[in-house]
């Protein structure tokens, strides 16, 4: 068996680092998350902390909120109609530190644009995980009479203020004769290959 040298020796550990960093480095310029059901394979990315310096939007709560959800990552039910959305993100403080436990509560209209004001169809609650991050399958919703495309959520960290605010989708008519829509809000959106839809959005708190 041949032996390593010292020289080759040192040589593998540098290298080792060298790749370490570059990785590293790789991850620091992509704001995009990893799947919280990839997280035992797929380390999560950082965020580009200088675009995370002042804290989401608040917007109205709306007349359709109702507290006490179940807590679940996916608001589909069996034989709910519409477009399957994926959304994805992390909950981040101002100085880019991922919050572990903060609570992410969604309510939302159905694809006829329906909301269930008796039950809990399309809302519930859940938990980042311990790198800020969360991860809702849901429907995209329909078109809320007078209203563009949205998604209300409320944000709370263990020890931050409560925001409440609504999500976007770019691309959509409606956003310019919406009075309460706001750029900042979009959410990044894409189609994937099995014909659902895939989005991104960080919150500040």
């Amino acid at each position: 068996m041949t032996k390593i040298s010292e020289v080759s020796r040192r040589q593998l550990i540098q290298a080792g680092l060298a790749s370490v960093t570059a990785v590293a480095l790789n991850a620091c310029t992509n704001i995009e998350t990893a799947p919280i059901a990839d997280e035992a394979i797929t380390l999560s990315r950082t965020p580009q902390c200088d675009d995370h310096d002042t804290e989401t939007l608040a917007q109205a709560e709306g007349p359709f909120y109702t507290p006490s959800t179940p807590e679940r990552t996916s608001l589909i039910e069996a034989g709910m109609v519409g477009t399957v959305l994926v959304v994805q993100g992390q909950v981040l403080t101002t100085d880019c530190q991922p919050v572990a436990r903060a609570v992410l509560d969604f309510w939302q209209a159905n694809a006829a644009g329906e909301y269930d004001n008796e039950g809990f169809t399309l809302r519930g609650h859940q938990f980042t995980d311990e790198n800020g991050n969360f991860e809702l399958e849901t429907i995209v919703p329909g078109l809320y009479p007078g209203r563009t495309r949205h998604i209300h959520v409320k944000v709370q960290g263990p020890d931050s203020d409560l925001l409440t605010t609504q999500l976007y989708f770019p691309n959509e008519a409606a956003n310019d004769r919406d009075s309460i829509f706001h750029p900042d809000l979009l959410m990044n959106v894409d189609d994937d290959e099995a014909g659902q839809k895939m989005a991104t959005f960080n919150f500040v708190i």
